[in-house]
C-alpha cells in the first residue's frame, strides 16, 4: 500500500479507524436516521416531575452502615422521618427508643442533627441521641458517666457513655427508662446552635 493510500484510509481526525468503523466523511446510516427521544406532554412531564420530587423527599439516602441522611431540623417530624427510614429491625428499635423517651420525659425537645435523632430539654441541652451502624444501633448518653448503673459502653470523651443494641438483643425497657429520666434531669450537651 502506498503512503497516499494509507492516508486516505484514515478518518479526517488523523486516527486509525477502529474495527468496523466506516472511513471517509460519510456518516453511518444509523446516525443519519436517529431521531430525538419522545418528549412527554406538559401534563405527563409535570406529573412525572412531581412524582420524582416526592420520591426524593420520601426516600432518604442511607449512609454508611444504613444510617438515614435526614436534613438538620427541629421537631418531631424529622425524627419520625429518620425512624421511618431506618433499615429493617433497626426501625423497630428506633421507634421503641422514641416512645420510651416521649413517655419518660413529657415535653421532650426533638431534632435531627448530624444525621442522628437528638432528645433534650429546652434550655438545658441534649441528653440522648442514637445512630445506626451496620450491625447495631448506638444509643448515646451525653452525661452517661453520671447515670446509675453506668451504661456499658465507654467513650473517648469524659462524660459520654453508650449502649449498643444489636439484632435480637432484649431491650430492658425499665432500665432504659431509668437512664432516660436520670439523663433528662442532668445538664445536657450544648451543641453549637443548640
Amino acid at each position: 500500500m502506498k503512503r497516499a493510500d494509507r492516508t486516505a484510509a484514515k478518518p479526517p481526525d488523523g486516527r486509525a479507524p477502529r474495527a468496523g468503523q466506516a472511513t471517509g466523511a460519510a456518516k453511518p446510516a444509523a446516525a443519519a436516521t436517529r431521531t430525538a427521544p419522545r418528549r412527554a406532554s406538559g401534563a405527563d412531564a409535570a406529573t412525572g416531575e412531581a412524582a420524582a420530587a416526592r420520591a426524593r423527599r420520601t426516600t432518604p439516602v442511607l449512609l454508611s452502615g444504613g444510617n438515614p441522611q435526614i436534613a438538620k431540623a427541629d421537631g418531631d417530624a424529622p425524627v419520625q422521618a429518620y425512624i421511618a427510614a431506618m433499615p429493617g429491625w433497626k426501625r423497630d428499635v428506633g421507634a421503641r427508643l422514641d416512645a420510651l423517651v416521649a413517655r419518660a420525659v413529657p415535653g421532650v425537645r426533638k431534632a435531627v442533627k448530624w444525621n442522628s435523632p437528638m432528645y433534650g430539654v429546652e434550655g438545658r441541652g441534649w441528653f440522648l441521641s442514637f445512630h445506626v451502624f451496620t450491625h447495631y444501633v448506638k444509643v448515646t448518653f451525653f452525661r452517661g458517666t453520671s447515670l446509675r448503673p453506668l451504661p456499658p459502653g465507654p467513650s473517648k470523651t469524659k462524660d459520654t457513655r453508650y449502649l449498643d443494641i444489636r439484632e435480637g438483643d432484649a431491650l430492658d425497657e425499665a432500665q432504659m427508662t431509668s437512664w432516660i429520666r436520670q439523663a433528662a434531669a442532668l445538664p445536657g450537651f450544648l451543641a453549637p446552635g443548640a
